[in-house]
């Protein structure tokens, strides 16, 4: 299946002759009319940014993550990348569990651009932190973590292997554990830098990719606990961020709930969506966020520095997004199934990326100069 699909093709270029009982399900429904998902068995195209990596990039049938010159899916390594994780960052746990890890992440090169639009750097309590991309976004620009939070063992201890060693296992909604984390937010209170709470309640209930999109799910109740949290923690603000799919989750009346029930609490509310791509990161990836302060905050989103082409007016003078190949061509080539985590680069760096997810360029230096990927010593 994967040799038969060209760079930038999907299901559609696998011929009939292939047996495959979903490939047939997928041709009946999309002959009724039902849908494209025409990013299936989906290969990427090196000039492009990556779309959404998820937490099934290891499998070619769910999503656009087949490479997009060598027959196989990304690897871990690859779609750690994708999200900007640099190459130092250690994932710990299962294939599986390392999989869900970079696929739930928010790419810390967002968070920082997010965290350097809020003003003076302060202190932070990261909530439902999975592996710690919104966290080391926060750290590059300079904030200084508390204590992380989450119900699973092994993010946690991804995590504190990468940004912090102060981590608290368990659910929010648990009464032990909200009382150690309002613990932790007193001493936070108590440092005299701003004090912010980070925090995307686990998506998948949110999600379109999900098969519950209700109030009934009871992953969406955290949502609440966030906020009660908020309530009794007293921060000077928080950051929020989810999937696009809250935005419709039932005919917008969720995200309406949301962004009153954080109001009661924090009166000055912005939301905006964000696309990574917009942010010098190889990958379409949107997120919504809500940023809300206790005292009047003017919040502006980041400033976008790269854009898709053609470029719509707002944005027609930025640099062309980055795209895979400026993100993986210095990493070698692989088998299926291999990781490569433990071979050496093919080159220098080519590209500003390339440096950046090397440690050859911090956050700040790789995005003075993200417009211009293509590194002299490249040729």
């Amino acid at each position: 299946m994967v040799k038969s699909v060209p760079e930038g093709g999907n299901w559609k270029d696998i011929p009939d002759t292939i047996p495959s009982k979903r490939l047939e399900q997928m041709r009946e429904s999309f002959n009724r009319g039902e849908g494209s998902r025409s990013t299936y068995y989906g290969r990427l195209r090196r000039c492009d940014p990556a779309y959404t990596i998820s937490t099934y990039f290891s499998r070619p049938g769910n999503g656009c993550h087949i490479h997009y010159e060598q027959d196989r899916v990304l690897s871990l390594r690859e779609a750690a990348r994708l999200q900007s994780f640099p190459d130092s960052f250690v994932f710990l746990g299962s294939q599986t569990a390392i999989s869900t890890q970079i696929g739930n992440a928010v790419p810390p090169l967002l968070a920082y651009q997010i965290a350097e639009s809020l003003g003076p750097a302060g202190v932070f309590v990261d909530l439902f932190s999975g592996a710690g991309g919104m966290g080391l976004g926060f750290k590059w620009a300079g904030w200084t973590p508390v204590i992380a939070n989450d119900v699973h063992a092994t993010y946690l201890s991804t995590y504190a292997r990468n940004v912090h060693d102060n981590v608290l296992i368990g659910s929010i909604a648990s009464a032990e554990v909200f009382e150690k984390l309002l613990n932790a937010a007193q001493c936070a209170r108590s440092d005299g830098r701003p004090f912010w709470v980070l925090g995307g309640p686990p998506c998948q209930g949110f999600s379109t990719a999900g098969n519950q999109r209700s109030m009934e799910d009871p992953r969406n109740h955290l949502a609440w606990d966030y906020v009660r949290f908020l309530e009794n923690a007293r921060p000077d603000g928080f950051v929020f961020e989810n999937v696009t799919g809250l935005l419709n989750m039932e005919s917008g009346r969720v995200f309406a709930a949301i962004q009153k029930a954080f109001s009661s609490v924090m009166p000055s509310i912005t939301s905006a969506i964000l696309s990574a791509h917009q942010y010098a990161i190889p990958q379409r990836r949107k997120r919504v966020i809500l940023v809300g302060a206790r005292n009047r905050l003017d919040w502006r989103p980041p400033v976008p520095v790269t854009s898709l082409q053609p470029a719509p007016a707002l944005f027609a003078d930025l640099p062309r997004a980055v795209s895979v190949q400026d993100a993986l061509d210095d990493l070698p080539r692989l088998s299926p199934g291999q990781d490569g985590c433990d071979l050496t680069y093919t080159s220098v760096p080519r590209t500003k990326y390339q440096a950046f997810m090397r440690g050859c360029l911090s956050a700040a230096e790789y995005l003075r100069s993200a417009g211009q990927q293509r590194l002299p010593s490249s040729g």
